[in-house]
């Protein structure tokens, strides 16, 4: 009987045995910890900064003028976030005349929140290598070093999303700005 109880020299029972579960107690606490904060980090990533905007019935885009012109829309969902400027996305349909555009070169989409289920980044990509779509201008510095670009189909579907500009990689790199772009503000120099 006494081989079966784990005890030391003197009699008593082996105090490492009360350690191992406060041990395990601890990596539990630990795990459990870092699975909740790796949880919440996820969702602000993923909805906390994202807001939903109001409907819309039109949307202004550049004209190769330097001006701009009103386009006529329907069905518009859009997402913004104070956070950054690279997180708004639109998808809308026009409906009206579509004026003359500003097409622009290298426009690459960027992904969505997958919960933002209109805008699929990696089609309007492939779309665009392959000429279903057209990449056109929407707005030139919105905010300083930043580009509003949109993916506009023959049927009237069309996508917007920013792009970081020339401005807006030489002066956010801590470089002066390029020959032709507007001063930073303030606000980005100092």
């Amino acid at each position: 009987m006494r081989r079966c109880l784990r005890a030391d020299r003197g009699g008593r029972l082996d105090a490492r045995r009360g350690a191992g579960v406060t041990g395990r107690i601890a990596a539990i606490v630990i795990v459990l910890a870092a699975a909740l904060t790796g949880g919440f980090m996820y969702y602000l990533q993923v909805y906390g900064y994202y807001e939903e905007l109001e409907p819309q019935i039109g949307y202004q885009v550049a004209t190769p003028d330097g001006g701009t012109a009103r386009l006529e829309i329907a069905a518009f969902r859009g997402i913004d976030s104070y956070s950054s400027p690279l997180r708004y996305r639109a998808c809308f349909t026009v409906v009206g005349e579509l004026p003359d555009l500003v097409e622009r070169d290298h426009s690459e989409p960027l992904n969505a929140p997958g919960w933002f289920d209109c805008f699929d980044a990696e089609t309007i990509g492939e779309d665009l290598l392959a000429g279903r779509a057209r990449p056109v201008m929407v707005e030139e510095n919105a905010p300083y070093g930043f580009d509003r670009v949109m993916a506009l189909y023959p049927d009237g579907r069309a996508y917007v999303w920013p792009m970081i500009n020339a401005c807006g990689e030489a002066v956010y790199d801590g470089d002066p700005a390029p020959a032709g772009c507007p001063p930073p503000p303030a606000a980005i120099r100092d």
